[in-house]
């Protein structure tokens, strides 16, 4: 794509901006929409709640796509309706753009009907020299504004002081829309690319789990062959009879500087299990539960939230413990721990696992299960032999894998930097024509 600047430019004295087109206005935001915070009353004063009409959301309501794009929902109907009989809920109009301003900073939406907002907010309602849409645009070209001004160590939020301060560039109307239509065009195709890139990862993920389940039960080759002295034994009969299968800590604690690792459900994933990367406990919580500690070459196995998820436990973390959300399996001398991993990756095992998973909030496994789950167990040669081979292929398909996701990561930062370029004027859209759309 190739497109100009502008014919002129002047200083914004706005560091973000840095310089903008010579007819484009700059200042603070409050000159161009009026600052509205949103009302949260206590739980404990039923008046608040009961026989309301009001739309009211909170920013559990807003949803995000994984590019960077947030939506409210598209009706009223489709925003939590907890009624506000109070004067204290503010009404306010559809096209308010509103940015979240406590937890996930930098969240932004339009409303698409007159509604109230919770505390989360900082809801900005334009005024006349401003259309929503490019008011939007400039709130996602705010990325590194919003770090900057974010305070807190564990509750992140932009106060108020700060959040009236925030200085824009905004030119004329028709130009606005134009650099509306125009990033809605843009990035709905990177968005469209970004998708199919998306499925392909899925369709890669998907090939590699088949190649492990068809592997890890059929052996190399000729089946037939393969199999021949193969034997299904449940998965405790491979494990150190010293060191069953077995969740770790209960209550861990809040998270310490100084202390032992822990690995919880969250953390089984590939390049998790890593000292910087993972929480710690106190030495006395750890001291009770010394038989769930961790060795190399252990595995740990996801039994709630993902169940399935298995990882290998490096030299790095050897001596952390794990959580009750996570099982170690610990592969017994006369078993390869490579293959074992393979084979905890099939759908043979994870697929009756999850059927037997029970939870409302979040699924779980019971240890019980996972001891018994069957495993099709080859002679210790064949073993190392489907570990090398499935280590090999699989290494093929993650290369795929990292060159198609560097590949997103490129267009969604393109995406970025596109928006940036348009809303401060760094290139000029006016001539641009959206392509017909197709007969």
């Amino acid at each position: 794509m190739r497109l100009n600047a502008y014919p002129s430019y002047r200083p914004s004295e706005v560091d973000w901006l840095g310089d903008v087109p010579q007819h484009w206005d700059a200042g603070n935001i409050r000159r161009f929409a009026a600052m509205k915070t949103g009302h949260t009353p206590s739980r404990s004063e039923p008046e608040y709640w009961e026989d309301c009409e009001i739309p009211w959301f909170t920013l559990a309501d807003v949803w995000q796509l994984r590019e960077g794009r947030v939506y409210l929902g598209e009706t009223a109907e489709k925003i939590s309706r907890l009624g506000l009989a109070n004067s204290a809920a503010e009404l306010l109009p559809a096209g308010t753009v509103v940015l979240s301003r406590t937890a996930s900073v930098g969240f932004s939406g339009i409303m698409p009907a007159p509604m109230a907002t919770s505390q989360d907010f900082w809801n900005w309602v334009p005024r006349s020299q401003i259309l929503p849409e490019y008011l939007l645009y400039l709130f996602r070209a705010m990325t590194q504004v919003f770090q900057r001004l974010t305070m807190g160590s564990t509750h992140k939020t932009i106060y108020q002081p700060d959040a009236a301060r925030l200085c824009i560039c905004v030119p004329p109307p028709d130009e606005q829309r134009a650099i509306a239509d125009f990033l809605d065009a843009q990035t709905a195709k990177i968005d469209a690319l970004v998708a199919k890139k998306r499925a392909l990862i899925e369709k890669l993920a998907e090939k590699r789990r088949a190649l492990i389940s068809r592997v890890v039960t059929s052996g190399i080759g000729d089946a037939r062959n393969s199999l021949h002295g193969w034997r299904t034994v449940p998965l405790m009969r491979l494990t150190d009879p010293k060191r069953p299968i077995m969740y770790g800590i209960v209550l861990p604690g809040p998270n310490v500087d100084d202390g032992v690792p822990i690995v919880k459900g969250g953390d089984v994933k590939p390049g998790r299990l890593a000292l910087d990367s993972l929480c710690k406990t106190t030495f006395e919580i750890e001291a009770g539960y010394a038989r769930s500690r961790l060795k190399t070459d252990d595995m740990v196995f996801s039994i709630r939230g993902s169940i399935g998820e298995v990882e290998l436990v490096p030299a790095e973390i050897e001596g952390a413990n794990l959580t009750q959300d996570a099982a170690r399996v610990a592969p017994a001398a006369s078993v390869q721990p490579r293959w074992l991993l393979h084979a905890l990756k099939a759908e043979s095992v994870v697929g009756p696992l999850l059927a037997l998973s029970i939870g409302a909030a979040v699924r779980g496994v019971n240890i019980r299960d996972l001891k018994r789950v069957p495993i099709p167990t080859p002679p210790v040669e064949e073993q190392r032999a489907i570990a090398d081979f499935l280590d090999r292929e699989t290494a093929k398909i993650d290369a795929l894998v990292a060159k198609v996701e560097a590949a997103i990561e490129r267009l969604q930062e393109y995406r970025a930097a596109l928006i940036t370029a348009a809303v401060t004027g760094k290139i000029d859209v006016r001539g641009f024509a959206p392509a017909a759309p197709p007969a």
